[in-house]
């Protein structure tokens, strides 16, 4: 007769007591903040759907009769179509180009790499925007007319022009620029992590450069490229401070610019044709997506291994410094000079090619940042909403992430974390309505308030902090909350005492990203900002309505140097921290 002593493995014991222990406080509290976080998030885009459909109670198609019966909706379909698709063509071309030049040869520029992420978020797209203007404006564009000088000096002589940013490749050229980070991000670090030997072993069995590069690396590569397409056309499709300001002037009506005229410039707010427009931009995103992921389903891809050590460094010889060059240039044209342009005309005091450089000053910021009331109160509540929504924002999303962490295998959690992340692939536009919809009348009466606007700034900057979040607790070891709990330190103390400290260098770099893309808003603000709670976002728009064009350049100029103070000290934070944990 046998018989069994009952004692079960020590891993299988383990395992089982972890499965029955009851949740703690700290869990509590994480499925309640990921359960807010879930309506703020997924309610609105629910919200845009269902009154689709669905309005005072009935069944309606009102909504969708309304949108086609638009006159001019075939061109503004097409005009959205061709900026979005083109930009985002474009920057998956420039994008990957340098994610190689700056992983994959010898031309990699050290520091800049790591900072090469970073730099567009200094320059936020409406100040991008303005800037451009002020540089390549057909007539009053100081680098056109600086060109025309040039050109008249050997014989050939303009009225305007020889660029035009108010134009189709004007408009593509910017929201390309802004879309590429998305892509460079994704495909750096796929080449980062494609092992070498794939790509030696098709060379060693006879294939050329050109055949590796389309039968082993352009495949294995391919769900990078796909990813950073699709976020260039969600990007595109949400962005509306760079098509207003670049795009209305060349008559090129964009899907995301109706949308605010619809619901911010029109009285009363047209909500039927404005929904039936979110609605097609949901389409078009989903449609992108499911083509993508129809593509990845029936191809077969090199594998990309962990160790990304391993991969293929080119030597470029004496191309080396030409394509070093090329990219430094890239960096200059697209975040310095626009900075520059800002900067000519505040300090000028106005907007003219005539620059008079030895009576420069700063009358115009202190006209607009010390004498205008309303700038400043602009100016305060962006802050403030920068300051609240950052921490908040990043501190949700550690707890979040450090529960999702812990139970990764559940899928029910994993659903959650994906939920939380959905705005990352929805027009924040779409989103951006949903919110308004869903708070600004009864029950909660939120429309126009400083709280209607922190949430809506956090359901769309979350996917950005869970993201980060989420990294900062990849670097954290479960044996040190196993010792913490073994010598009877609570859950909440292991969090303060061992979770946070470690996962702060991660956390303070998605604070920065929070609060300078919640400073530099316009996509929320141009909907959720009321009269009487101007951010400084929709002040600039207000300004540029106006006309008042060193105000503008200072406004802009200012918030350049907001964001990139608060970038610079966060790095330089995130980087002492770093150091102080090895020691």
């Amino acid at each position: 007769m046998t018989t069994t002593t009952g004692i079960a493995p020590p891993a299988d014991a383990r395992r089982r007591r972890a499965g029955r222990r009851l949740p703690t406080s700290f869990d509590l509290v994480a499925l309640v903040v990921a359960g807010v976080l879930l309506v703020l998030v997924c309610f609105p885009l629910l919200r845009v759907l269902v009154r689709m459909f669905y309005k005072d109670g009935h069944l309606t198609f009102e909504a969708i009769s309304k949108t086609l019966a638009v006159d001019d909706l075939g061109e503004l379909l097409f005009d959205t179509l061709v900026v979005v698709l083109g930009s985002s063509v474009l920057a998956v071309l420039v994008g990957s180009l340098l994610a190689w030049a700056n992983t994959r040869t010898n031309a990699r520029l050290g520091f800049l790499n790591g900072v090469f992420p970073y730099l567009p978020f200094l320059l936020p797209p409406i100040a991008g925007a303005v800037g451009w203007t002020m540089l390549l404006s057909e007539k009053a564009g100081l680098l056109n007319a600086w060109a025309r000088d040039g050109l008249g000096a050997v014989g050939v002589h303009l009225e305007t022009g020889p660029f035009d940013i108010n134009s189709w490749y004007g408009l593509i050229f910017v929201y390309t620029v802004y879309a590429v980070p998305y892509v460079y991000m994704t495909v750096s670090a796929a080449m980062q992590g494609l092992d070498g030997n794939l790509e030696q072993a098709s060379r060693v069995s006879g294939a050329g450069a050109f055949k590796t590069l389309r039968r082993v690396t352009l495949p294995a590569l391919a769900p990078a490229l796909g990813a950073g397409f699709l976020l260039s056309t969600w990007f595109g499709f949400g962005m509306f401070s760079i098509a207003q300001i670049i795009g209305t002037p060349a008559g090129i009506d964009m899907i995301p610019v109706r949308i605010v005229k619809l619901l911010t410039f029109s009285y009363p707010p047209n909500e039927d044709v404005a929904i039936g427009l979110s609605v097609i931009v949901v389409l078009f995103v989903g449609a992108a997506y499911y083509t993508q992921y129809r593509i990845l389903k029936k191809s077969r891809f090199a594998a990309i291994s962990g160790r990304a050590d391993q991969h293929t460094v080119t030597d470029l010889g004496r191309w080396r410094h030409l394509v070093r060059s090329g990219v430094l240039l890239y960096v200059l044209v697209t975040t310095v000079l626009p900075m520059v342009g800002l900067f000519v005309v505040s300090l000028n005091g106005y907007w003219t090619s005539n620059i008079q450089w030895t009576s420069l000053n700063f009358d115009a910021f202190r006209v607009a940042l010390f004498e205008d009331p309303k700038t400043q109160e602009a100016f305060v509540n962006s802050m403030t909403l920068g300051l609240v929504g950052g921490v908040a924002g990043i501190l949700v999303a550690a707890i979040v992430s450090l529960y999702v962490a812990a139970r990764r295998a559940n899928r029910m959690v994993q659903g959650m974390d994906a939920a939380i992340k959905l705005p990352a692939s929805i027009s924040h536009m779409v989103i951006a309505v949903g919110i308004l919809l869903l708070l600004a009348g009864e029950p909660f009466d939120l429309g126009g308030t400083w709280l209607i606007l922190l949430l809506g700034y956090l359901a769309l900057y979350l996917p950005q902090a869970s993201i980060a979040a989420d990294a900062a607790v990849a670097t954290i070891g479960k044996e040190l909350g196993e010792a913490s709990r073994v010598s009877g330190g609570g859950r909440w103390k292991a969090f303060r005492r061992i979770d946070l400290p470690l996962m702060l260098p991660g956390l303070v770099g998605g604070f920065a990203l929070l609060f300078v893309r919640i400073v530099g808003d316009l996509t929320a603000s141009a909907i959720l900002s009321g009269t009487g709670n101007v951010v400084v976002g929709f002040r600039i728009l207000e300004v540029f309505n106006g006309g008042s064009y060193a105000t503008l350049a200072a406004l802009s100029s200012a918030l350049v140097v907001v964001t990139g103070v608060i970038l610079v000290v966060v790095l330089w934070l995130s980087k002492r921290i770093g150091v102080a944990k090895t020691r």
